[in-house]
């Protein structure tokens, strides 16, 4: 494991990230995750309702915790501002959103288009979504996006370091990039579809927390399953644990498959009950998603005015 100049660990676990074998000893040594309850819980937490007059403080909590997101290869820059202006202003009366997320090469139209708004400009990185290429490489990509004023980056893990054990490795890069991005916000993409376990989604999280990351996300939304409830429900445990231990408070960004508002109000629920009230809350909660805000406007509207109003009703992405 390589020394960096970024965040140093916290005390408390400065001997777990001393070096390889240290570090392995601390991840393997995380109690391990009951699959069966982590499952019934996040069951039990899904039927919880809403009573009809928090529903919309909870439609526009979501909707201020959107990462409004497009990363196709076809993106251009009239995709982005369209994008933009959208989460400037999703609807009259309506929150803004979080940020937008694009690739690096859109950084500079976002930012133009989204300042003095408030809405962040976050930039996926490091060879997104596959994380496979050389750490020179992922830090000129992380060093484009900062450079053109990106205000967050989404870096990939390399999971193929992770699953065979190599967990220095990934955390030397997570420390690199996170110096890269000198003030702007990191988040870490665990891509927890391809870590195959529960235990597995712990020991990431805390590898990504250990190293640095301002956030754990989820999923890149390229590969499936993407994020999943217990999945969430697991990370959520790890920030909540973290900050119990460090003091320190770490977000969460649950990507990919959140289409509704049902399961934008399901994860808010499980923020509250696992995580606890404070992360309700953009700086530590998102959502990673490019349909979700749709839903949310539409559910709004039969909020207020009581009739479903349809999809021909808001702006198409």
């Amino acid at each position: 494991m390589a020394e960096t100049t970024t965040r140093e660990s916290p005390p408390e676990f400065a001997d777990a990230a001393r070096d390889e074998a240290s570090l392995r000893r601390f991840l393997h040594g995380l109690p391990g995750v009951d699959a069966v309850g982590v499952e019934q819980r996040s069951a039990g937490l899904a039927t919880r309702s809403i009573k009809k007059d928090s529903k919309l403080w909870a439609i526009d909590l979501a909707i201020s915790m959107v990462d409004l997101t497009t990363l196709e290869g076809s993106d251009t820059p009239g995709k982005v501002r369209s994008l933009c202006a959208k989460a400037r202003r999703p609807e009259p009366g309506v929150p803004s959103v979080a940020a937008v997320c694009v690739y690096p090469d859109m950084v500079a139209t976002a930012v133009e288009e989204v300042r003095g708004s408030g809405v962040g400009v976050a930039s996926v990185a490091t060879a997104f979504p596959s994380g496979r290429s050389s750490l020179r490489i992922k830090v000129a990509d992380t060093e484009l996006a900062v450079e053109a004023g990106a205000t967050e980056i989404d870096m990939v893990i390399d999971r193929g370091a992770f699953l065979s054990g190599r967990y220095g490795k990934v955390f030397d890069e997570i420390r690199t990039i996170k110096a890269a991005c000198g003030n702007t916000h990191l988040k870490v993409i665990l891509e927890t579809g391809e870590l195959a376990t529960y235990d597995n989604v712990r020991r990431a999280s805390w590898l990504a927390l250990l190293a640095g990351g301002d956030f754990i996300k989820t999923s890149t939304g390229k590969v499936s399953p993407a994020a999943t409830l217990p999945v969430t429900n697991v990370m959520l445990q790890a920030v909540h644990d973290w900050h119990a231990a460090t003091g320190e408070l770490r977000g969460v960004k649950p990507a990919g498959g959140i289409r509704t508002t049902k399961d934008a109000i399901r994860h808010l629920v499980a923020v509250h009950e696992v995580a606890g009230e404070q992360w309700l809350d953009p700086h530590l909660f998102r959502f990673g998603a490019s349909s979700l805000l749709n839903d949310l406007l539409m559910q709004r509207r039969t909020q207020l005015e009581g009739h479903y109003s349809g999809p021909d009703y808001v702006t198409v992405d």
